[in-house]
């Protein structure tokens, strides 16, 4: 079934500690631009066994990011927010030119969620002259997004979290559900290089219509913000017809496409994909990762949900589970 979400908020709920009492938002955050400061910064919290949370973000804040940085402030003791546009992962220029920048704004967001820590470098910080080294993590980052966008866009996702997860050493990392290929990627680059961090997963926070959260959002023409919603509404169409009990995925993205079609949205890609592998399903005999992208006018949106078969839901009901906001 679609996981459940955390739909769009104040982003100024407070946040709890971990034996469940609340905590006063930070009003402020320290702003910091270096390498050298970051973890000059934390090396008080290290040294005295605190946890560290990190939350990266190309900044633009949103409620989704608030959640996140929510969640690291209930489980750890200091949570540190990067704000970086990261160039090498723009595979068009002009969608790096237009990406939004509100660095103040930012700081005033992360710090009200409960970050204590921003860490905003300039590109030449975490790309100084010279630097001829990335990271490239195979088979996950060859379709949908990798074939769309070119081989060059997870090779730059790789590389900034790689050097963003050096850089602040967090025992917790923390990602958004909506970039779920993104997700598959970190965790297979954080397996295979055996980093000593935790990555935790938070659910897509949705606005009441179910167009997931996305900095790309405010981009949209009011006209193109209605036919948004055709995203969920595939997913949701999809899901309502595995409920019904087919599991032919052809029929599934059938369904998923006539939804779109109805706000006159045709998917760049809409396809269901095994949840660890992104290996195409022959059936679904087990919970799937539906994923979609499309296009409204110039901007690109992104969206997915995890498709269960009939008889996987009617087990979840009988034995009242329920899936967490955010899993490790």
């Amino acid at each position: 079934m679609l996981r459940p979400v955390s739909h769009r908020g104040t982003g100024s709920e407070p946040a709890t500690d971990r034996a469940g009492g609340l905590r006063a938002p930070t009003e402020a955050v320290t702003i910091l631009r270096t390498v050298d400061a970051l973890r000059a910064a934390l090396l008080p919290a290290r040294r005295a066994g605190k946890t560290i949370g990190l939350v990266p973000t190309m900044g633009a804040l949103h409620d989704g990011h608030l959640s996140l940085i929510a969640r690291a402030r209930q489980e750890c003791d200091v949570v540190v927010v990067s704000v970086f546009v990261n160039p090498t992962q723009f595979d068009e220029q002009s969608d790096l030119d237009a990406y939004p920048r509100s660095e103040s704004r930012d700081a005033e967001l992360a710090g009200g969620a409960g970050a204590a820590l921003l860490f905003a470098p300039a590109v030449a910080e975490i790309y100084p002259q010279g630097h001829t080294t990335s990271v490239h993590v195979g088979a996950v980052t060859e379709a949908l997004e990798g074939e769309v966008r070119g081989a060059g866009h997870f090779t730059g996702v790789a590389t900034v979290v790689l050097k963003l997860l050096n850089i602040a050493a967090p025992d917790i990392a923390y990602f958004g559900q909506k970039d779920a290929q993104q997700v598959v990627v970190i965790r297979r680059l954080v397996r295979d290089l055996n980093l000593a961090v935790q990555i935790a997963t938070c659910e897509t926070v949705r606005e009441a219509d179910g167009l997931a959260l996305s900095s790309r959002n405010a981009r949209l023409s009011p006209s193109e913000r209605l036919r948004a919603v055709a995203l969920h509404r595939g997913l949701a169409a999809a899901q309502a017809r595995a409920t019904g009990g087919v599991s032919d995925p052809a029929q599934l993205l059938d369904s998923a496409r006539a939804a779109m079609a109805e706000f006159d949205v045709v998917p760049e890609y809409l396809e269901l994909v095994d949840e660890d592998t992104l290996e195409p399903l022959q059936a679904l005999d087990r919970g799937g990762l539906l994923v979609v992208a499309a296009r409204l006018g110039q901007t690109r949106l992104i969206d997915n949900a995890t498709i269960q078969p009939a008889d996987a839901l009617r087990s979840t009901h009988a034995t009242g589970r329920e899936t967490e906001l955010c899993s490790a």
